[in-house]
């Protein structure tokens, strides 16, 4: 393996991980009595509030309920896909 495939490699799963841990904390939106800066929660909370937080001031709750999770996961997803997928842009170029 060289060095481009091994770099995609961890960028693709980068990308899926941080796509799961959207999930999971979707999940965890439906339990509001979770403490989300105590262990194993906080493992959720720490990479995906920095972007959850300045979105959250832009898209703001429908009917009290945050969405701001699921447009990442749609986000993450997409990236992926358009950079990575099997006509992605940077599987095409290496």
């Amino acid at each position: 393996m060289d060095v481009t495939t091994i770099a995609l490699a961890s960028f693709s799963i980068l990308l899926g991980a941080m796509t799961f841990l959207f999930i999971f904390r979707i999940v965890l939106t439906w339990y509001p009595q979770v403490e989300l800066q105590k262990f194993p929660f906080n493992l959720v909370t720490i990479p995906t509030e920095p972007f959850l937080a300045p979105t959250r001031k832009i898209i703001q709750p429908l009917g009290g309920v945050d969405i701001t999770p699921i447009l990442w996961v749609g986000i993450f997803s997409l990236l992926r896909e358009l950079l990575l997928g099997q006509q992605g842009i940077l599987t095409l170029m290496f």
